[in-house]
């Protein structure tokens, strides 16, 4: 059973024991991402991140810091997103101390180092680059600025060349310095804990004292989705490729909304596998794809349902009549008790799979502490997921797939008048 306390500087921290592993997951969770930036200093968030294994006084070097953990089979690395930032490392029980030390010391001593930021400056230039080089990805930034226009929401979250270029050590280190406060951070230890693990916790994490100058609520809420003609809803980016790379959007619904577990189920059915309606209709049925799924996005304040594929883009037309059939299907007609059955017990296996590693586990009840006013278990969530109806899936497919609502993203060789005709 989990345990929540707080450290003497106030830091949250959560303590999740888990039988028949010997694994310790150690995570920290920051309530920091690409919406709390401005146009400015779009992409800090990401650098900051990628500054943390950069060197502290403690451990000079990067190769300091991965060397020491390297030598002992620990994993370990750290994700930007645009609402939280995370870092952890997993490593053997009887580690657990060397990663509380390594990871206090990286994110409470990082040095900044000038020469260090020249150099990770290419670095993420680079993977802004290769994102962008890779349609699969590039599409999702196509439909992120269609869904959320100049919101903050609809930025990329590692920012833009000319951003990189310019960002100085005095901007990274003044949103480090206002970020990166135990008062805006949860320390999670999950996996083969002992009675250890809270002094340990207290030892590292817990004397390090900062101000905090950007919170959880110090970002732009996004009021609404904006009614606009279908040709300004539709995105298209041409290139010189074979395949068409498409993501069709709908708003959906806000991270902590109490209809997410019908909606965990609708998209299930409708494309959460290889047994969802799409798959079979798009890939099994017809060839159209090899690839085709329906995911949740969410935020604290809206959210999105995306459906990508990657096909043919020669036989778009085909496929966007097939898909718009099983979106049409499952918000006008009960889905089946079996379907209904199967895709509970799919999402219900899915995460008890899922919750059998220390690390989704640490992650899941870090989430839950920044998003959610409670700590909710894995096992709470799939007993409401178990009592969603037929009828509320039909009731939220009504709400969520509305056809003027509805935005499309595409990737092509094809103009994008040829598309909007497919359309």
């Amino acid at each position: 059973m989990h345990r929540q306390t707080k450290l003497k500087n106030g830091l949250a921290s959560i303590f999740v024991p888990i039988s028949g592993t010997k694994a310790v997951t150690i995570m920290i969770l920051l309530s920091v991402g690409s919406r709390y930036e401005n146009s400015r200093n779009n992409g800090v968030s990401h650098f900051v991140e990628h500054l943390m294994f950069k060197g502290t006084k403690k451990r000079p070097t990067t190769q300091h810091i991965s060397r020491e953990l390297d030598s002992v089979g620990a994993q370990f690395n750290a994700f930007t997103g645009k609402e939280y930032t995370g870092y952890y490392v997993k490593i053997g029980g009887a580690k657990q101390e060397l990663a509380m030390d390594v990871l206090s010391d990286m994110l409470y001593n990082s040095k900044f180092d000038e020469a260090e930021i020249k150099r990770e400056k290419g670095v993420i230039m680079e993977e802004i680059k290769m994102y962008k080089d890779d349609p699969m990805s590039a599409v999702e930034d196509v439909i992120e600025k269609l869904m959320f226009g100049g919101h903050a929401l609809g930025r990329n979250i590692a920012g833009t060349i000319q951003g990189i270029k310019q960002m100085s050590r005095a901007d990274l280190w003044d949103y480090y310095r206002g970020a990166y406060a135990p008062k805006n951070m949860v320390l999670v230890a999950a996996g083969a804990i002992n009675t250890k693990t809270k002094k340990l916790a207290e030892k590292y994490f817990g004397n390090y004292s900062a101000p905090v100058k950007i919170r959880k609520d110090d970002y732009d809420p996004f009021k609404k989705f904006i009614n606009a003609s279908f040709s300004k809803r539709v995105g298209v980016e041409k290139r010189k490729i074979d395949q068409a790379h498409v993501i069709l959007a709908y708003p959906g619904l806000k991270k902590d909304d109490p209809k997410r577990y019908a909606l965990a189920v609708l998209t299930n059915i409708l494309g959460g596998g290889m047994s969802s309606r799409l798959f079979v209709e798009v890939r099994e049925r017809r060839g159209l794809a090899y690839r085709i799924r329906a995911e949740v996005i969410n935020y604290r304040d809206t959210g999105a349902v995306f459906i990508s594929t990657g096909l043919d883009q020669n036989r778009l037309k085909e496929a966007f009549v097939t898909i718009e059939a099983q979106v049409k299907r499952i918000a006008t007609e009960l889905v089946s008790s079996k379907e209904l059955a199967d895709a509970k017990s799919n999402i219900a296996g899915h995460l008890t799979l899922a919750m059998e590693n220390s690390h989704n586990q640490a992650q899941w009840f870090a989430e839950n502490f920044l998003f959610f006013k409670k700590l909710e278990s894995y096992e709470e969530a799939v007993a409401k997921i178990k009592k969603v109806t037929a009828k509320d899936v039909l009731n939220l497919a009504k709400i969520i797939f509305k056809p003027q609502a509805k935005r499309v993203a595409v990737i092509s060789a094809k103009k994008k008048s040829q598309i909007i005709k497919s359309l």
